[in-house]
C-alpha cells in the first residue's frame, strides 16, 4: 500500500530536514549555473529556524520525511513574496511542486492582510521552473543579469479578488 503525500505548516522540528532538503534540491541549480555559492546551499540551520518564525513555510511529507516545501510572506506593500520551491529529486515531476506553490498561495491569501499580488523569481536557465509558474499563472516582469552567469527572471501573477459576499 502506498503512502500518500501531505501538505501541511512546517513545525520548528522540520528545520533540519528543510534544510537537507533545500541543499539537495539546489544541487541541480548550483551545476546549471556553475555556482555552489547559492544562497540555499551556504544557509545556516540558525538562519532558517530564524526564517520560520518570521514566514509562512509549508512542508510536504511521505509519511516522516519531508519531501518538499516552500516559504513566502505579505509584505507591507500587499505583494506575497514566494520563495525557495524545493521538491526532492525523486518525487519531482508528479505536480508536487505545483501542489505546494497553490497551497502557499491559499494559506497567504487566508492570512487576512491585503494581498495584491504574489511574487517570485527563477534563473534564466531555470526552464523546469519557468514552465512550472508559467502553467501557475506566474507572468515575467522583470529580467535581473546578477552576473555573467546567472540572470534572474522575476514573475508576478495578481492575487485573486475575493469573493463578494450574498445577501
Amino acid at each position: 500500500m502506498g503512502m500518500s503525500v501531505i501538505i501541511s505548516a512546517a513545525a520548528a522540528e522540520d528545520a533540519e530536514q528543510i534544510l537537507k532538503l533545500q541543499y539537495l534540491g539546489y544541487q541541480g541549480e548550483a551545476e546549471l549555473y556553475g555556482d555552489w555559492t547559492l544562497d540555499p546551499l551556504t544557509q545556516s540551520l540558525e538562519s532558517l529556524r530564524a526564517e520560520l518564525a518570521e514566514q509562512q513555510f509549508l512542508v510536504a511529507r511521505l509519511g516522516d520525511e519531508v519531501v518538499g516545501t516552500v516559504r513566502g510572506r505579505i509584505g507591507a506593500d500587499g505583494v506575497a513574496r514566494i520563495g525557495r520551491l524545493v521538491v526532492h529529486p525523486r518525487m519531482q515531476r508528479h505536480g508536487l511542486g505545483g501542489r505546494l506553490l497553490e497551497a502557499l498561495e491559499r494559506r497567504l491569501a487566508e492570512d487576512g492582510r491585503p494581498l495584491t499580488a504574489f511574487r517570485l523569481f527563477t534563473g534564466h536557465r531555470s526552464l523546469g521552473n519557468l514552465r512550472l509558474y508559467a502553467r501557475q499563472g506566474y507572468r515575467q516582469t522583470a529580467v535581473e543579469q546578477i552576473s555573467g552567469r546567472l540572470t534572474l527572471v522575476h514573475l508576478e501573477k495578481p492575487a485573486a479578488a475575493p469573493l463578494a459576499a450574498t445577501a
